[in-house]
């Protein structure tokens, strides 16, 4: 995590002058193995369920092919913090590195790494329950991303599949959290579109 960090810093350094910066909306949807944290989407006692979130995404491109940023997730915070009285947490930095196919249009692939936090009950507790026993877990989040990237209007659009890894740590539990979530990234602001020609 340090390591990824200290790039992305480096890059915005590198970067300062004229920063080729992106903002965007990230949709997540997918499922996961889960035998730890409990899925409110799904019955007690199941391992796992499906994944939806929607994220704020900063990217820095460092030239036509590599790109470091930042994703922020939104919307499953917010509604396990203010339905459910938990937190799943996951915030990423990521890199990807783009193949190019044909003008405006990539083959995008990207390793990324992040925290995973929870806070709330385990698999095995039923959604009904009034004070169920809640716990703190955390680890790392691994993901790599399978993805086509085109540009659209002048801005970014990425379709592709982002497989996920996260073993998690509480102080009497362990568990492992693996899956896949379909994504949809698109520009809502472009620093790059916005440069005036040379």
């Amino acid at each position: 995590m340090k390591k990824i960090m200290i790039i992305l810093l480096f890059a915005l350094a590198i970067k300062a002058d004229h920063p080729d910066i992106s903002l965007g909306i990230n949709f997540m949807l997918g499922a996961r193995y889960d035998n730890l944290r409990m899925c409110v989407a799904s019955p007690a006692g199941a391992k796992g369920g499906p994944i939806a979130d929607i994220m704020f995404n900063t990217r820095i491109r460092l030239d036509e092919k590599n790109t470091v940023g930042f994703k922020l997730p939104v919307m499953r915070p917010i509604l396990f913090a203010v339905a459910f009285k938990m937190v799943q947490f996951e915030p990423e930095f990521i890199y990807e590195h783009k193949f190019a196919l044909k003008d405006d249009l990539n083959f995008v692939l990207g390793p990324g790494l992040g925290i995973s936090l929870h806070y709330g009950p385990d698999y095995k507790t039923e959604r009904d329950s009034e004070n169920p026993a809640k716990f703190f877990a955390a680890g790392p989040f691994i993901s790599n991303l399978f993805a086509v990237n085109y540009r659209n209007d002048s801005k970014d659009r990425l379709v592709g599949l982002r497989t996920f890894y996260a073993p998690l740590f509480s102080e009497d539990k362990k568990g492992t959290v693996l899956g896949a979530a379909l994504e949809w990234h698109i520009d809502i602001y472009d620093k790059l579109s916005k440069k005036e020609p040379d």
